[in-house]
């Protein structure tokens, strides 16, 4: 499958997804360098990666608001879409989702996820697990987006994944984070954890890194789902 992927942020990158991608012709598109973005003929998948930066940021960004655009087309031309992070959150505002944030909205650290009973509704959602730990990084969030089926939730906010026409999966949470991903951004992003809200303490976050192996084999398998020829059917 062609796979355009683009990453927000110089240290936020695929994770545990690149062992994914490697199956696939992938196209990188690296828009914090001044890479172009793909062009609509170019894909049958758009990936978009999580980022250090707020959907609200189009002033310091420039490439952004193209950006959103190109979500907004590769829906209507019934591309397949899936977001992480940064990446689900402009993926719901295309589909006319609320973004909030606020002083108190940070939630960094891992919470378990439980499958919201909408799940039931979806494909989908009826073969992920019932429940999983996932690490969250987060400083905003998202109403359900309308017409999509929510998938999880967590008790750092009420959702974290939706899956839209079975063809455009969100993902809050970074199902994608492996170990060597989560030192960098414990490295890199180190200023997060002062935000104020619900963040867990260094030690806590790098304790937590065994349990990815489980939250990536769920992301496989949802992205096997995503891939797979149910995304011409519907």
């Amino acid at each position: 499958m062609r796979i355009a992927v683009i990453q927000h942020s110089a240290g936020v990158g695929p994770a545990a997804m690149l062992q994914w991608l490697g199956e696939h012709q992938v196209s990188w598109h690296r828009v914090y360098a001044g890479e172009p973005l793909p062009s609509l003929e170019d894909f049958e998948l758009l990936m978009l990666l999580d980022g250090s930066l707020s959907v609200h940021d189009e002033r310091q960004h420039g490439w952004m608001g193209a950006e959103k655009c190109l979500i907004h087309q590769s829906l209507m031309a019934r591309k397949r879409v899936f977001g992480s992070g940064l990446g689900a959150l402009l993926l719901a505002e295309a589909l006319g989702a609320r973004i909030a944030g606020g002083p108190q909205a940070a939630r960094i650290g891992w919470w378990q996820l439980e499958k919201d009973p909408q799940s039931r509704q979806s494909p989908l959602g009826r073969m992920l697990p019932q429940r999983l730990l996932a690490l969250h990084w987060q400083r905003e969030s998202c109403s359900l987006p309308h017409g999509a089926i929510a998938l999880y939730g967590s008790a750092a906010a009420a959702l974290q994944g939706f899956v839209w026409q079975e063809r455009a999966i969100g993902l809050l949470c970074q199902l994608e984070s492996d170990a060597e991903s989560l030192d960098q951004r414990l490295q890199q992003a180190s200023a997060d954890l002062a935000l104020p809200g619900e963040v867990q303490d260094r030690a806590s976050i790098r304790d937590g890194a065994p349990h990815a192996a489980s939250a990536n084999a769920t992301l496989y398998r949802l992205l096997d789902y995503l891939s797979g020829a149910h995304a011409h059917m519907t």
